[in-house]
């Protein structure tokens, strides 16, 4: 295999656009086209979940962090939302009979707040209708009339008692104490004490029992006063609710006429049109007044100071507490909470401070989340909502019961110890949607038994779409439309073009284009930005390829940092000149987002030994279990290969020189079995290039990922010390489709100054290295004597010879023994 058969011509190393494929000037001619390109599978997902009307078909948009997938979901939504009508509104009244579980009444969109205000205003009217009502001379003369009656009945009953008294010459003589009898003579005078002594006795104890006589009438008649003047009370009090019937009639009947079609607000009206009668008197004005009527019943307790007006009017119970309004809405609602706590989901009680105490009522009830959205969708991010503590637990039991139940965390937990409110449940119509990275939905479905059974549609989302001529005519009309809906510069062509190219780059995939829209999205602005730094009317491709070097630019100090050190020689890296059992393999390093290649001396020892590979790397706790497991992949095809029929008699150590982190991933297992390899073989690897590629255990080369950042690395690595021509990097060729290098790299390739080869078998790569060819086993199963896979076999037989003299020597000194003994 010589270097010509491997080597990639500059036209394999970088895929340009046919400028046939972008058929205008700039954008600004492109039409419009939503950012859900090369998305049709996350698409019908989301049709088809937000279509599903049963239960627990709510939708997961899955995919990577910056795809855009709240934004599809939003547009795709609110095409959904129009085909549906807007939501009835909800209101909160107070529960005459258990005031602590304020009533949900359902109305009519844009009912709601109508009812709210009307209620409102009929209350006010009553403020002023209720005590002009009892303040008139009719009630008064009514009053006057019952409390007369009550009076002259007793009075009657009093004289009528005293006339049969005086009948027996028995005065009855009203006292501060109350009532007493005294005897009195013909002219009513009464007797004295020593006068009524005088008289007989047998008069004076016909007198004594008459008027103890008269005694037992008076206690009779004066328990019947009490039953008199509730009697009178009553009447009184009948009166009162005639007169309040009266004043709050017409207005309530009003009021009932216009939402008796509401049976749940009619009953309602009912139920406060007799509240109000029987507490007429809270409209009575009060020496210490709270507030006017319309700062309570229509500002629903908007701040500190509606809330102590409220709390001191007593009317306060009668007002309506609008929680949700979709009046002027014509679709179903969508809502979007990027502060999904739990009270923001399922609404929460307010609570005032009054006097020391904690106080509330059913005004202070607020809509959640999922109040306003109900009818419509919700839409939620997924990390945001399983950070906020119980909110995901109670949007599963909100989904699970069909009702939004507000309840107090505080309650929930324990910590509160005041009155709350039981707000009356109201059913949920609704369909969520969440949006969340692969991983997360992984694990909900993993580990959380109810979540499949709550989110039955995946809305999976691709990283990438095809790269074709539709596929660029599709991009550059997503470009055109970023610019103009992010108020930018339209780009010419060119910078279409360029754009373009970095986003295949961006996949690692020459063949496919990324769907990552912050990225773009970000590109376009900063080349915007350039374009406008410049006076030009619109995007240039000079413009883009700023942005994308001033991108770098921001990130690469590290990288240079790290080139610095190998150019300074206190990182040791050889680009020419063979060294056995040495060679250059490529790492890649990616810091927030941005990624470069690292060259890494990879160094291998090989001696007699048990058919043992040892990874320092592992050892040392410094290899991940990628790493490891491409080592025991190498140390399988050194078996198979060289000693099938015999025990591999081979130790041998594997490190990366000057590693001081993690190395993981299997991309250095071609670079360390060609290390080895020439260990064994004592050839000396030619340090001009460096490799990368993954190998199986039948010696194929496997693809890797960051293959572009790798080629460069080594490339700025080169150019720092100088290009012959002769430096190159080996890489699978099954990583060809994925090249897309910087332009300076394949300029220098066209020049001749610098190679890339493409093999897809150890024996290829070892051919490069070692300037020979490897070998293949002939008819009678044997290597070329002086081909590297002779040499290798041929040093491993000579081991594993020696290996047996050892073992049997050891055995007859055993035996020796044996028999001395």
């Amino acid at each position: 295999m010589t270097d010509h058969q491997t080597s990639l011509p500059p036209g394999r190393l970088y895929s340009a656009c046919d400028p046939a494929d972008f058929p205008f000037q700039t954008t600004a001619e492109l039409a419009d086209i939503g950012i859900a390109v090369g998305q049709e599978r996350a698409l019908d997902a989301l049709r088809f979940g937000l279509g599903m009307g049963r239960e627990g078909f709510n939708l997961f948009a899955l995919g990577p962090p910056g795809a855009g997938k709240a934004t599809v979901v939003r547009e795709v939504v609110a095409r959904e939302a129009e085909h549906r009508p807007a939501p009835d509104d909800w209101c909160y009244v107070h529960n005459f009979a258990e005031p602590s579980k304020p009533k949900a009444l359902r109305l009519p969109a844009g009912l709601g707040r109508r009812f709210a205000e009307d209620v409102a205003r009929t209350l006010e009217e009553l403020v002023g209708a209720i005590p002009a009502a009892f303040e008139g001379e009719e009630y008064r003369a009514r009053v006057e009339e019952i409390e007369e009656e009550a009076k002259e009945r007793e009075s009657h009953a009093i004289e009528e008692l005293r006339r049969e008294a005086a009948r027996q010459h028995i005065a009855l003589i009203e006292t501060p104490t109350g009532f007493a009898f005294a005897p009195i003579d013909p002219k009513d005078e009464v007797f004295s004490p020593d006068r009524f002594r005088q008289l007989p006795e047998g008069e004076q104890q016909e007198i004594q029992e008459n008027i103890a006589h008269l005694h037992q009438q008076l206690t009779k008649l004066l328990r019947q006063f009490p039953a008199w003047r509730r009697e009178a009370k009553h009447k009184l009090k009948a009166l009162n609710r005639e007169i309040a019937g009266f004043a709050i009639g017409h207005p309530m009947e009003e009021l009932r006429a216009d939402y008796a079609a509401v049976e749940p607000v009619a009953a309602h009206l009912d139920l406060m049109r007799r509240e109000l009668i029987d507490h007429a008197d809270d409209f009575f004005p009060k020496a210490e007044g709270g507030g006017g009527m319309a700062a309570v019943l229509l500002g629903q307790g908007q701040g500190h100071q509606g809330h102590q007006g409220q709390r001191a009017n007593p009317w306060q119970r009668y007002a309506v507490n609008l929680l949700v309004d979709h009046g002027g809405e014509r679709n179903a609602p969508i809502v979007c909470e990027n502060l999904p706590t739990q009270a923001n989901l399922i609404g929460r009680v307010e609570y005032q401070a009054l006097m020391g105490a904690l106080i509330t009522d059913f005004t202070m009830i607020k809509a959640g989340a999922l109040h306003r959205a109900n009818g419509g969708y919700l839409i939620l991010d997924a990390r945001k909502l399983l950070m906020q503590p119980y909110a995901w637990e109670s949007l599963k039991r909100t989904l699970e019961t069909g009702d939004i139940r507000i309840e107090p965390l505080e309650r929930t937990l324990g910590f509160l110890s005041t009155a709350t409110l039981e707000p009356e449940p109201i059913p949920l119509d609704i369909k969520v949607i969440l949006t969340g990275d692969r991983a997360l939905y992984y694990l909900l479905s993993l580990y959380d038994p109810e979540f499949r059974e709550l989110f039955k549609v995946a809305a999976d989302f691709e990283e990438t779409m095809d790269r074709d001529a539709g596929g660029h005519a599709l991009y550059a009309r997503l470009i055109g439309s970023l610019a103009r809906r992010n108020g930018l510069k339209p780009l010419e062509r060119d910078a279409v073009i360029r754009v373009v190219e970095w986003s295949a780059r961006r996949v690692e995939d020459s063949e496919k284009l990324s769907t990552h829209w912050r990225g773009l999205d970000d590109l376009l602005k900063e080349a915007d930005y350039w374009a406008g730094q410049r006076n030009q009317a619109a995007i240039a491709r000079e413009d883009v390829q700023t942005a994308i070097d001033q991108q770098i630019r921001r990130s690469d100090r590290i990288r240079e940092r790290i080139y610095e050190a190998i150019r300074r020689e206190t990182l040791f890296i050889d680009t020419e000149g063979g060294v056995v059992g040495q060679i250059n393999g490529l790492s890649v390093i990616s810091l927030n987002g941005f990624a470069f290649g690292q060259p890494a001396r990879i160094t291998a020892t090989t001696r007699l030994g048990a058919g043992k590979v040892v990874d320092i790397e592992r050892e040392t706790a410094l290899g991940g279990a990628f790493h490891s497991k491409g080592v025991m992949i190498l140390s399988a095809f050194l078996a198979a290969r060289y000693a099938p029929g015999q025990p591999l008699a081979l130790a041998a150590s594997l490190v990366f020189e000057q590693s001081y982190g993690l190395v993981d991933g299997d991309s250095a297992s071609l670079a360390e079995l060609c290390a080895i390899l020439s260990s064994l073989a004592e050839l000396p690897i030619q340090q001009r290039f460096a490799v990368t590629g993954s190998v199986n255990q039948q010696g194929r080369v496997q693809p890797i990922g960051g293959v572009n950042e790798k080629i460069e690395g080594f490339f700025d690595i080169c150019r720092e010390s100088g290009l012959s021509g002769q430096q190159g990097v080996i890489i699978p060729a099954a990583n060809i489709k994925h090249l897309m290098l910087r332009r300076d790299v394949v300029d220098a390739v066209a020049a001749g100054r610098f190679q890339v080869h493409a093999v897809s078998s150890v024996d290829q790569a070892l051919a490069l290295l070692m300037g020979r060819e490897a070998g293949a086993r002939d008819a009678a199963g044997r290597f070329p004597a002086d081909s590297v896979n002779g040499r290798v076999e041929r040093r491993l037989l000579e081991w594993a010879d020696i290996r047996r003299r050892l073992a049997q020597s050891g055995q007859s000194e055993q035996g020796g023994g044996d028999g001395h003994g």
